[in-house]
């Protein structure tokens, strides 16, 4: 069993960063794949950022790339969202996902907000 809890949200305005953290527990966090998603009003779920079991491969929908960077620290048990120069449309809440390979998403956070505001 693995849970999650993020944190990091809140309200920042355009041009600003923020850092996004989950916390994992559980002995299987270092064999997991970790992802971001992110759900804003109205719209469905979708992928942000994932990285793999060893922090050696990272993807990013094209909306992020070159703005957020997904990395993980295996001591801390921890995966983060570094968001740079975010825009507007960044609006949503962020959720923080665990499973055994990219797209077995097995386990969820509660999510956490982020506004940006223009």
């Amino acid at each position: 069993q693995v849970q999650l809890v993020e944190s990091g949200g809140g309200l920042v305005q355009a041009g600003g960063s923020l850092r996004l953290s989950c916390a994992a527990s559980g002995r299987t966090f270092r064999t997991y794949a970790m992802g971001w998603f992110r759900q804003a009003p109205g719209k469905e779920r979708e992928f942000a950022a994932a990285i793999s079991w060893s922090g050696g491969s990272t993807y990013y929908t094209d909306s992020v790339k070159g703005r957020f960077t997904i990395s993980r620290d295996g001591a801390k048990n921890t995966v983060y969202l570094q968001m740079n120069s975010l825009k507007p449309e960044d609006t949503a809440v962020y959720y923080c996902a665990a499973g055994p390979a990219f797209g077995q998403w097995n386990y969820w956070g509660q999510g956490t907000q982020v506004t940006v505001s223009s």
